[in-house]
This record gives structure tokens, sequence and C-alpha cells, in this order.
């Protein structure tokens, strides 16, 4: 029997306001004396991606994440105190005020706590959820962070201690999330049904993805 729904965050409930995209790394890069080009953002960023490597043992690492906007700032074209600046904007990212809810959030978690669903939210993010989760209005029974937690999904730590928080079984318990290693894999490893979120195509139908979350209780078979 299905007790609880845990969603991830970034790009599954949220997305980045503009702050941080393209114009909000060019304004950060003038306080820097750096020169960014916000056309050469979207190159810049799957560039840094696919460099992109995690901790060995899945340990929270912000070292990391201020490597990954290093490079996007020096694809942009940023020469100079490039690393100064990262440190600056992956500071942003841990503020509720520069993220924006997706529409479809605040009724898909309305209709599952109508039916009596406990929420959760789990993310690899350095935030404070408590503070996300007051300033966008939202109603959850737990949030976790990879921060908070120490290791980050997909390790099954992470996610046993979230089940923990709940008062929920492996079984009784749906994840919901944007990455497939990440969120669906994850959670599988450890007995929970999985559900992927694609809102702008990046899997291709195979994948069985939802794009938009209010499809979940119809995908949860709820009434």
């Amino acid at each position: 029997m299905l007790k609880a729904v845990i969603f991830d965050v970034d790009f599954t409930i949220a997305q980045p306001g503009p702050d941080l995209g393209p114009e909000g790394y060019e304004r950060l890069g003038r306080r820097y004396g750096l020169t960014l080009d916000p056309a050469r953002y979207d190159d810049a960023r799957r560039a840094a991606l696919e460099t992109l490597e995690r901790h060995p043992e899945l340990d929270h690492d912000e070292e990391i994440w201020i490597l990954f906007t290093q490079r996007i700032i020096e694809g942009m074209g940023g020469v100079g105190d490039t690393h100064g600046a990262a440190v600056e904007m992956e500071g942003a990212w841990s503020h509720a005020h520069h993220f924006e809810l997706y529409d479809d959030v605040i009724p898909t978690l309305e209709a599952l706590r109508a039916r009596g669903l406990k929420v959760g939210l789990l993310s690899n993010s350095g935030r404070y959820l408590d503070e996300f989760v007051a300033h966008h209005g939202l109603t959850v029974e737990a949030v976790l962070t990879s921060r908070a937690h120490g290791k980050t999904k997909p390790h099954e730590t992470i996610f046993l201690r979230m089940l923990q928080l709940l008062g929920v079984a492996a079984e009784e318990a749906v994840m919901v999330g944007d990455t497939i290693e990440d969120d669906i894999e994850g959670a599988r490893a450890v007995g929970m049904q999985a559900l992927l979120v694609d809102r702008v195509g990046r899997f291709g139908p195979e994948a069985g993805a939802l794009d938009d979350l209010r499809e979940v209780p119809v995908a949860l078979g709820l009434r």
C-alpha cells in the first residue's frame, strides 16, 4: 500500500530563476571583471556536464559543483578570477528565492495529500530545504539534502534515511525525479517504486517518462 511520495527538487519541482541563468552569469562576471557571453551558456553547461565527475564514495562535495560552475564560466569566455565567480554563483544556488516552482507542483502535492499520502523532498543539494519549503509555501512531512546526510543520490543510505524520516517502508514509497541514475535507479535499488519526469524530452518516448507532475496520481493508480 502506497503511503508516501518523495520528490527530487531541482528540475523536478523547481527550476532556477534568471539570476542562475545566462544573464545571471553575465551580471556576475562583470563584478569579477569577466566578459561572459550569454549565448554560449547552453554549450558551456553541456560541456561542463560531460566532464562532471562525482565523488568516488558518493560523498557530498561542494567543490565538485564549484569546478562545474567554473567550467561554465570559462566556457562562456571568462578569463581571470573564474574560481571566485564560481564560488559566488554556487552559493546563490543555496537560496530559495532564486528558484521558481513549476505550475504543476502545488496541484499535484494537494492531490496526493488529499489521498492521505505523505510527501518528502530529497535533493543532492547544499540548499536548506526548510527555508525552501517555507519560502514557496509547501506542506511536506520530511526534507533531506545530501549536505545534511553526507552522501548523495544514488547512495542507498540517503534513500533509507528519507524513508526513516517519513516512517514508511521502501515498498510503501515512490520516488519522483528527473535523473535515471540518481533518482530512478537509486530508489529502485532499495526497493522503492520510481517515476521519471522528463519536462524537455531528454530521454525519448521509450523511457516512459511523465512530462507533467499532474500525471503522477494517475501513474500511481490513485483514484
